[in-house]
C-alpha cells in the first residue's frame, strides 16, 4: 500500500515540476499568435520571399516611390500626346504664316530661293492650302516627296464622349509610336485655316524633328518625376513613419520582448493617443497585465501543487496514527471521551479520504460527488463543533431551520463548503473584535423548495469590500487576512458546479452573506 503511495506522490511531484517549467512557454506561445508577418529580429524563415523578410519603413518607401512613379507615368502619357499635337499646330502656324508671305509676293510667284528658304523657316517640306474650295501648293518641295503617314488635326464637331475617348486614346497612341520608332518617316499634316470648316491647311514635314522633341521632353518629364517623386515619397515616408511605422514598430518590439521574458517592467507604456494605435497599445498593455496574472496564478498553483504532493504522504501517515491513537481513544468508558470520539474518528477520517482523493486524481478537478439523501443539521453541528463554535460570550452559532431537513448530496463536499464559509464568518468577525464590539454571530438559514435545497451563511462581520466582490470567487483573490490562501470560495463553487448547484454573495446591511443553491439529483436537466 505504501508502495502504490509513493509511486502516486512521484508521479504528482512530476506533474507539478512540469506545469511549473511549462508555465512561461504556455504564455509566449499564446503572445506569438500575436506577432505580425514580416517582422523578424533574425531570418528563420527559408521558405518566406526577400519582400516579406523586409522590415515595413523599407517596404513604406518602396511603395510611396512606386506609386508615386506610377502616377507620373499616367500623367506622362497623355501629356506627351498633348505635346505631340501642340508641336504639329505650331509646325501648322509657321507654315501658314510662311504661306501668307508667299501668298502676298507681286503676281502671286516667288522666287526659287524665297520658296526653298520659307519652307526652311518654317521647317516643312510643303505646304498646300485650300480656301474657298480651291486647293492650290503655295510652297512647293524642293525635292521629290513621298508621304508615309497621315494626320488630321482638324476638329470634328458634335463628337459623342465615346468618340472623344477614342480620339484621344489615337492621340496618345501615335504620340508614342512616334516617341520609339527609329526610321525617318514624312508626315501629311492636315489643319483648320482661319476658323472655316472647308478650308484647311496641309503640310509635310519629316518626322524625325518631331521624335526628337518628344524624347527631348520625355528626358525632363522623366528627370522632373524623379525629383517630385523623392520628394514626395520623403514627405509621405516620414509623416506615415511618425504617425503609424514608427509606433507599430515599438508595438511589435514590444509584444517579442514581452513574449521573450514575461515581466511588468516589458508591459507596453501606452500614449495619449485617441486613434487606432492608441486603442491597441491600450488593448495590448490590459492583454499583457492579463497574461501575467494567469502566469503568476499558474505559476503559484503548480507551486502549490509540488508542495502538496511532498507533504500529502507523510501526512497521510500522520492521520493513520492519530486514526489509531482515536480508536484507542474510543475504548475508554469517560462520557465526555464517548461524547467526543466519534466526531474526532469522522473527522480524521474525512482528511485521510480526502488525501487519498488527492493523490489519486493529481489533479485540480474536484473527484465526482457521491451523493445520498441526509438530514442536514448533524452535518451543521459538525461543521460548528469543528471550528469551536459556539463561543461563550463571544461568538454564536444559530442553525436556524427545521431539524428534519433533508439534502441531496455529497456529505464532505458540503461539509468543506459550509466549513470554508463559516471560517470565513468566524475570521471576518474576530478580525473587527473589539472590547467595545457586539458578540458576533454566524447563523445558517436552510429550506426546500420542492427538489432544491436553499442554504444561507449569515454573519454580522464587516462585510464584503465592493472591490472583492468583483473577483472573490476566483483562486488567490480574496484573501483579505495574512497566511490566507484565497482558494476557499474559489473551492466552494467548484465543489457546488459538481452537484449542478451554484454560490452567491447576498447584498445585506450589515455582515456578509452567501446563499447555496442545490438540487436534488432528480432535479437536474
Amino acid at each position: 500500500m505504501d508502495q502504490r503511495i509513493d509511486q502516486l506522490v512521484e508521479r504528482q511531484e512530476q506533474k507539478a515540476t512540469q506545469a511549473a517549467d511549462n508555465s512561461n512557454s504556455a504564455v509566449s506561445k499564446l503572445i506569438r499568435r500575436f506577432r505580425l508577418p514580416g517582422f523578424s529580429r533574425t531570418n528563420q524563415a527559408g521558405n518566406i520571399s526577400t519582400w516579406q523578410q523586409l522590415r515595413l519603413p523599407f517596404k513604406l518607401l518602396v511603395l510611396t516611390m512606386a506609386f508615386v512613379m506610377l502616377a507620373e507615368i499616367l500623367i506622362f502619357v497623355p501629356s506627351v500626346a498633348n505635346h505631340r499635337l501642340n508641336w504639329l499646330t505650331d509646325r501648322l502656324t509657321s507654315a501658314h504664316l510662311a504661306a501668307l508671305a508667299a501668298e502676298s509676293a507681286p503676281g502671286g510667284a516667288i522666287p526659287k530661293m524665297l520658296n526653298d528658304e520659307l519652307l526652311r523657316t518654317a521647317a516643312v517640306k510643303a505646304v498646300a492650302v485650300r480656301r474657298d474650295g480651291r486647293r492650290r501648293i503655295v510652297l512647293s518641295p524642293t525635292e521629290p516627296v513621298q508621304v508615309d503617314a497621315f494626320v488630321d488635326l482638324r476638329p470634328v464637331p458634335d463628337r459623342s464622349l465615346l468618340d472623344e475617348i477614342a480620339y484621344r486614346g489615337d492621340l496618345i497612341g501615335e504620340a508614342l509610336t512616334a516617341l520609339v520608332r527609329t526610321d525617318s518617316r514624312l508626315l501629311r499634316v492636315v489643319g483648320p485655316l482661319d476658323g472655316h470648316d472647308k478650308d484647311f491647311i496641309e503640310i509635310v514635314i519629316p518626322e524625325t524633328p518631331l521624335r526628337e522633341a518628344l524624347r527631348r521632353y520625355g528626358r525632363n518629364i522623366l528627370f522632373l518625376s524623379i525629383i517630385i517623386s523623392a520628394f514626395t515619397a520623403a514627405l509621405v515616408y516620414l509623416a506615415l513613419s511618425r504617425l503609424l511605422v514608427q509606433p507599430m514598430m515599438r508595438i511589435t518590439n514590444n509584444m517579442l520582448d514581452f513574449a521573450q521574458k514575461p515581466e511588468p517592467e516589458r508591459i507596453i507604456e501606452t500614449s495619449a493617443r485617441a486613434d487606432e494605435i492608441g486603442i491597441a497599445e491600450r488593448e495590448l498593455a490590459s492583454m499583457q497585465r492579463q497574461l501575467l496574472q494567469l502566469l503568476l496564478q499558474k505559476n503559484r498553483l503548480a507551486q502549490l501543487g509540488l508542495a502538496v504532493s511532498k507533504i500529502n504522504h507523510d501526512l497521510r501517515n500522520m492521520l493513520a496514527s492519530a486514526q489509531i491513537l482515536s480508536d484507542r481513544l474510543a475504548s475508554l468508558s469517560d462520557p465526555t471521551v464517548q461524547r467526543f470520539a466519534p466526531k474526532l474518528i469522522a473527522s480524521l477520517d474525512r482528511a485521510i479520504n480526502f488525501c487519498n482523493d488527492t493523490l489519486k486524481f493529481g489533479r485540480a478537478e474536484e473527484a465526482p460527488p457521491r451523493r445520498e439523501l441526509f438530514k442536514l443539521r448533524p452535518l451543521i453541528d459538525e461543521v460548528g463543533d469543528g471550528l469551536g463554535l459556539p463561543r461563550c460570550g463571544q461568538i454564536t452559532w444559530v442553525p436556524d431551520f427545521d431539524d428534519n431537513l433533508t439534502v441531496d448530496a455529497d456529505r464532505d463536499h458540503l461539509y468543506r463548503i459550509l466549513s470554508n464559509l463559516a471560517r470565513n464568518a468566524l475570521q471576518a468577525i474576530e478580525s473587527q473584535k473589539t472590547d467595545g464590539c457586539p458578540n458576533g454571530e454566524i447563523r445558517i438559514v436552510a429550506q426546500r423548495d420542492t427538489r432544491v435545497v436553499t442554504i444561507e451563511v449569515h454573519d454580522n462581520g464587516p462585510g464584503i469590500p465592493a472591490k472583492v466582490r468583483e473577483r472573490m470567487f476566483e483562486a488567490f483573490q480574496t484573501a483579505q487576512r495574512k497566511g490566507g490562501s484565497g482558494l476557499g470560495l474559489a473551492i466552494a463553487q467548484e465543489l457546488l458546479a459538481t452537484h449542478g448547484g451554484m454560490i452567491e454573495v447576498l447584498d445585506c446591511d450589515e455582515g456578509a452573506a452567501f446563499r447555496l443553491t442545490i438540487p436534488d439529483r432528480s432535479a437536474k436537466p
